[in-house]
Parts: C-alpha cells; structure tokens; sequence
C-alpha cells in the first residue's frame, strides 16, 4: 500500500497468472500454453523482419496482419481489430463496449481477469452462476443489462456452448454487446466468427497464444461489426498507437497463413487429451467434457490441492484455484504425450 496511490489503484485486485518458476525445471502442465513450436513460417518471417527497420515505428494498424485475419476468416479488414495479446483487446473492449449503467453479466466461475477489469474501468456488473454441473445456461442471462461476456470454450472448466445457443442469446439482446472470448475454440468448439457476419452486437476475441503456439509474442485480434471495431480503435488510439510491432506483425501473419501446420498442431493436442482424459478416469478423477487444450479434474478420494503440493514437489506444475465451488479441482494443460505419460505416472504414485 502507498500514500502515492490513487483511490482506484486501493480497490484494485489484480489477476493472478499461473507460476512462471525461474529457478527450477518443470513439466508446466499450469498455463495453457501450446507444446508444439510455432509456425516455422512464423519463425522465418520473425528472424528476417529484425533488421535495420526496427528503427521505423511499425504500421500503426497493423494492416498486412489484420487482412490476413480477414482473408482466413473470410470478413472484411473492417471487422478486425488487432491488439498486444487477447488480454488487451479484452480490456480495451471492456473500457470501449461493455461499460455502461446497466449490469454487465458474466459467469462467476470464468477467466479471472474479468473481475479485473471491472474493477480497473469501474464498470457495474453481475455475476451469473453456473448451474450445479458448471455449465453456463443463457436463460439465466434474460435480464435487463449493458453487455454479456463469456469464454466459450468456458475457463477453467473447459466446457463449450453451442452456436445455437449463441445465436439465440444475440437475438434476445439486440441492444447489448454479446464479447464471446475465443482462446481456446480451435481444440473442439465451434467459432461464433460467421455470426458476427449477421448480428452486429456480437464481437469474437481470439488469441495466437493458444492454437498458434505464439504466446511469447503477445497477439490477440477481435471480429465483429465495423461499428465496434470502430469504438475498439478509438480506445486504442488513446491508450497506445503502435500496441504490434514489426516482428510481431509479420510473425502474426506468418502463422496465419500456415494453416496445415495450424491444424496439425490442434489435432495432437485433441488427440492426447483425450488419450489423458481416459488414463486420468482409470485413476479414479472425473473429468469435465473439454473443447479446450486442458481438462478440469477433480479425484473421488483426494483434494485438489494435495495433488497439486505432490505434483509440484515430483517437478510437474498444474493449476490449482482455490476458490469456491472449483476448488477440489485441478486445471491440467495438455502437453506432449510425453509429458502426460510422465503427469499419469506421477499420479499413480501419488494415489497409491
């Protein structure tokens, strides 16, 4: 705490991300990331682009990057905003769209940095409860509010809804924005991006940090109407001009383009986690049906956070929330076959 704080920096409560460890080796089955390289297209692109040209400010509008995202997702350049990762595109749409007199809804058990947000931009908001098998249901969202938001696939549980029920909820909210937060739709869900094509309200987040195993390099865009990319760019261009640099542009690109090494690296991760569902069910867990590139476990006889001490002392790190309803459950990226092998012995141990 400090006297030079303003009174909005008191009240804030910042996210938490998962344990980045310095000082040891881990099998880090803790924070989503991808375990496969990225595009080698990707990387070709990033090494020619540090050169000379670095001393130039990049496009400020990302231009080449955002039609690369129009072209694969078949929109206008005009539906795409790009931002220094999904998490910024998130928070520039939470500060340009979703504040308003109103509520804005979003489920209790979802990303963490939601409730962050709202704090920051002082934005009125509720809270919409899972129902008891922590699904999101959107006849609970048929009440009067400024905006919805939601991950779908939903974090930490993984679960999707479908895009009949999507469709629906855009429908019945014809004056409010409907943010449907993408980061993990590309390992087994399906992507409102064509709805946006049809209601206006709706705008799409996605990250290159998840599929496009590009974390490092901190690229997130948004697809929807013209009308709100507008308003995303005019608190773009008040907050930061230049947010993608030059390496990051044609990185972006590059990986956007390389769509069989894109699907490649999907289907190895689909494939082991459900390869690592089954082994985890053998051990007596319950696992949540997952669309994402992790699993939601809980065990019948051990807590969650027992697990999650004993796993990090054999040197495996996966993440554990210790907050209501969710807290006898464990967060398990999916990584190599690998390293799930390794994650399943480790466990066997444990119980045993």
């Amino acid at each position: 705490m400090s006297k030079f704080w303003s009174q909005r920096t008191h009240e804030l409560d910042p996210y938490t991300p998962g344990e980045q460890p310095q000082d040891t080796q881990y099998i880090k089955l803790n924070t989503n990331e991808n375990p496969y390289p990225p595009s080698p297209l990707a990387l070709a692109a990033m090494q020619q682009a540090v050169s000379e040209d670095l001393r130039l400010y990049s496009d400020p509008n990302a231009n080449k990057l955002k039609q690369a995202i129009a072209d694969f997702h078949q929109v206008d350049i005009s539906n795409v905003f790009v931002g220094n990762s999904s998490d910024e595109v998130l928070a520039h749409s939470f500060a340009a769209l979703l504040n308003h007199d109103k509520p804005l809804l979003y489920p209790d058990i979802s990303y963490s940095f939601y409730p962050s947000y709202i704090k920051l931009f002082g934005i009125n908001a509720k809270a919409i409860p899972l129902d008891k098998d922590l699904c999101i249901h959107f006849d609970d969202y048929a009440q009067d509010n400024g905006g919805i938001v939601f991950p779908n696939p939903n974090a930490p549980t993984g679960i999707a809804v479908s895009l009949e029920s999507i469709e629906t909820l855009a429908q019945d909210n014809p004056n409010s924005v409907i943010l449907i937060d993408e980061a993990y739709v590309d390992f087994g869900a399906d992507s409102a991006i064509p709805l946006t094509q049809k209601y206006p309200n709706l705008l799409v987040v996605q990250t290159f940090s998840k599929s496009r195993s590009l974390a490092g390099l901190r690229l997130g865009f948004a697809i929807g109407s013209a009308e709100l990319v507008d308003g995303l760019e005019r608190v773009k261009n008040s907050f930061n001009s230049y947010p993608i640099d030059r390496i990051a542009i044609e990185g972006g690109t590059a990986s956007i383009q390389d769509k069989t090494h894109f699907e490649e690296s999907c289907q190895k991760i689909i494939n082991t986690r459900q390869k690592t569902s089954d082994a985890l069910k053998e051990l007596g867990f319950h696992i949540l049906p997952s669309a994402s590139n992790f699993v939601f476990a809980s065990h019948d006889n051990i807590p969650a956070e027992a697990l999650y001490l004993a796993l990090k002392k054999q040197g495996v790190l996966v993440r554990y929330f210790k907050k209501p309803r969710i807290d006898n459950y464990l967060r398990i990226t999916i990584g190599t076959d690998k390293e799930m092998a390794v994650l399943i012995e480790k466990l066997k141990s444990i119980i045993s």
